[in-house]
């Protein structure tokens, strides 16, 4: 007689990868002594990396049906200008909130501002890990992995929203709590483990939607009687 134990859950090597990056900001915080306001904009920064990677994404979809180019001419174009204005309207709110902005009358948001916050606060080297994030994860789950072949453009276009909304809700909350309660470095370390948890369960799913990292591996197990 044979019997079958129970599947173990596994994850993809992506997942990985995206929890040592999202080391990087408690390094930053017990090392560098980071703000609130230094881990609030990595994580807008995150944004813009999130919208660059699913521009390629989108690029990449379904290469050999000839209607997808067709789409691929009107929404990207349209999900730049969109998901754009969404992330530099957040940004402001970011430098004008936590930066100081508001209460120094400057509302601007050029790159060179942008680079300037970054150069000042020290983030370069985790806006690097973030990117290698994923960067790895467009290369390993959607190119190899073949997610490209499955998804479709109007699943692509609303995909970083739902995450970028969930994600900073959770940030801005908890940055505005850390302030509220001036205890930095115990409150920042809470609020980067409850960003990578939300991060890390929305990246699983998105691999189940697409078919990479199903919830269970089978093993191979067999017993007799």
């Amino acid at each position: 007689m044979t019997t079958a134990t129970t599947p173990a859950r596994r994850w993809p090597i992506s997942s990985a990868v995206l929890m040592l990056a999202n080391v990087a900001p408690v390094i930053g915080v017990l090392a560098d002594h980071w703000t609130v306001f230094a881990v609030v904009l990595l994580y807008w920064c995150e944004n813009v990396v999130v919208g660059a990677f699913n521009v390629l994404r989108m690029l990449s979809a379904r290469p050999q049906d000839a209607l997808t180019w067709a789409g691929k001419a009107f929404l990207i174009p349209f999900f730049c200008v969109h998901y754009g204005m969404f992330t530099f309207v957040h940004g402001i709110f970011v430098m004008g909130l936590f930066g100081g902005g508001f209460g120094k009358g400057n509302m601007s948001l050029s790159p060179h501002v942008l680079l300037e916050a970054i150069r000042q606060t020290g983030l370069g080297w985790a806006v690097a890990a973030l990117v290698a994030s994923h960067g790895f994860s467009f290369f390993h789950n959607y190119l190899a992995g073949g997610e490209y072949r499955r998804v479709g453009l109007q699943q692509l276009m609303g995909q970083p929203y739902g995450r970028v909304v969930v994600l900073h809700l959770a940030i801005l909350g908890g940055g505005f709590l850390v302030m509220a309660l001036h205890s930095a470095v115990p409150a920042l370390v809470l609020l980067i483990v409850l960003k990578t948890a939300i991060d890390l369960g929305a990246h699983l799913a998105e691999r189940r939607k697409l078919g990479t990292a199903p919830d269970q591996a089978l093993l191979a197990t067999t017993s007799s009687s």
